[in-house]
């Protein structure tokens, strides 16, 4: 086994840098200990993976891995401990959820198992990556017997536990704080879990969520009865110290990304005032080009106003911020798949963990105050080989921001001033109000009415 002071390197380019399960697009590969092709790519049927999960990454159409693909599996499909850093759509979720799949088709419980005791689990800081990575295990899951649960905040905590209740549970993936108040009302017992993933640790721990994920990791088995994954964007000295915390001897994995941002995104910034900005934004809207359109702002009051006035000028819009409730949040994000609206405006919570196709353009309404925030937002158009295009707006208030975000993305912005066809008043407005600030009761604690008790022991239904 590879000491703790050992590290695996590998290097890829980020042509995709944020797509789904499915982030094979490249079909890309590295050297991983396996025979791979003459090219020196591992296709995943060298791995020993069962059958089921085969037929599943086939129907996907994975066949070689990705590099953390490659060299993780390596270690993990062995029992190992990992701690992997990877920016998000490099492949990491199939990879652990290919670990989880293949360690509880091989090695299945015998005698009766009980209702709320997961043998997998899964923490991500957002509801949109966890039901993401959720949606694609019940993928990888499809010709196996194996029960995918998700907890997230939002949705109704009785429904949840009533789901909890139904069938055993294999495989969890959750928020920490919907998490921590499922483990806190004993309606959930994780001391049988048997693999523990935290994914985006980097994230939890600047959205503060490490004091919750601590409860809950002391709530699962010691780390020397549990194999544990760990995958983080940095490796700063708190995720290291998290990783040696949590996990044996963990075998870290490093792939790099010499450019951050993709060449199929066309990247320009428009320096404007503040006031040109609604003008701007409303007049590429109804241009040719502004098909289906992503706008990101930095607030939820920001996002909630620049919708509402988009409604009012006849525009079809939707709004996805953290004050939006989590069905109406599901209900707006299959609107804009199928083209029902044309524009989402949205706060950083849709910055990760969002994968939809065919978006034309991401709009930064207001530059984002964390560079890496910059390089998640536009990584939602020009996917899967196609061309998109991210436009942002400078204006006195943030164009300080931009130096820093080209220092990340190792390039300088085209900055150039708005022609004066996009700076054309908008028509006065039509419609009434739509969007307006929501109760937040569906997310505090009037929603969890879990009952204390009931967690292990519960026999299945």
């Amino acid at each position: 086994m590879q000491s703790e002071s050992e590290t695996v390197e590998t290097e890829t380019t980020a042509d995709n840098p944020e797509s789904p399960v499915p982030d094979n697009d490249e079909k890309a590969g590295n050297d991983s200990g396996q025979e791979g092709d003459s090219t020196g790519k591992v296709k995943f049927n060298e791995f020993d993976l069962p059958e089921p999960l085969l037929r599943a990454v086939d129907d996907l159409g994975f066949e070689f891995c990705t590099p953390i693909q490659a060299q993780s599996l390596r270690y993990t499909l062995e029992g190992h401990d990992v701690t992997g850093k990877a920016q998000t759509g490099t492949g990491k979720t199939a990879a652990f959820l290919a670990t989880i799949i293949n360690d509880l088709l091989k090695n299945p419980i015998e005698g009766e198992r009980f209702v709320g005791e997961p043998r997998a689990l899964i923490i991500a800081p957002t509801r949109e990556l966890v039901m993401q990575i959720a949606k694609d295990a019940v993928a990888l899951t499809k010709y196996t017997d194996l029960n995918v649960v998700t907890l997230v905040g939002g949705i109704d905590y009785q429904k949840q536990q009533k789901v909890l209740d139904n069938e055993v549970v294999d495989i969890v993936a959750a928020t920490p704080g919907r998490l921590l108040d499922f483990v806190r009302n004993r309606n959930i017992d994780l001391s049988m879990v048997e693999l523990l993933v935290l994914d985006e640790a980097d994230r939890m721990l600047d959205m503060g969520f490490i004091p919750q994920v601590r409860q809950v990791v002391a709530a699962t088995p010691k780390k020397d009865c549990r194999q544990t994954m760990l995958f983080s964007a940095t490796f700063t000295n708190d995720i290291l110290e998290l990783a040696e915390r949590w996990a044996v001897d963990p075998i870290r994995i490093e792939v790099e990304s010499p450019r951050l941002t993709t060449d199929n995104v066309n990247q320009l910034v428009y320096l404007v005032t503040t006031d040109q900005k609604y003008s701007l934004l409303y007049n590429l809207i109804q241009s040719d080009e502004g098909e289906r359109v992503i706008v990101f702002t930095n607030r939820r009051d920001q996002a909630r106003r620049l919708a509402d006035n988009l409604h009012r000028n006849e525009v079809s819009v939707g709004l996805l911020s953290g004050e939006i409730s989590q069905p109406k949040r599901v209900k707006t994000l299959e609107e804009f798949k199928n083209d029902t609206i044309q524009v989402l405006v949205a706060t950083d919570v849709a910055g990760r963990g969002l994968h939809i196709d065919d978006i034309t353009h991401v709009v930064n309404f207001n530059l984002p105050e964390e560079a890496e925030d910059y390089v998640h937002r536009i990584g939602r158009t020009g996917r899967a080989g196609a061309l998109g295009t991210s436009i942002s707006f400078a204006c006195e208030d943030d164009s300080f921001l931009l130096p820093e975000i080209e220092q990340t993305i190792g390039m300088k912005l085209p900055c150039e001033h708005p022609p004066e066809s996009l700076l054309v008043t908008p028509p006065p407005f039509f419609r009434p109000s739509k969007f307006k600030a929501e109760s937040k009761s569906h997310g505090g604690k009037g929603d969890r009415g879990g009952k204390p008790g009931g967690g292990r022991g519960r026999p299945r239904h």
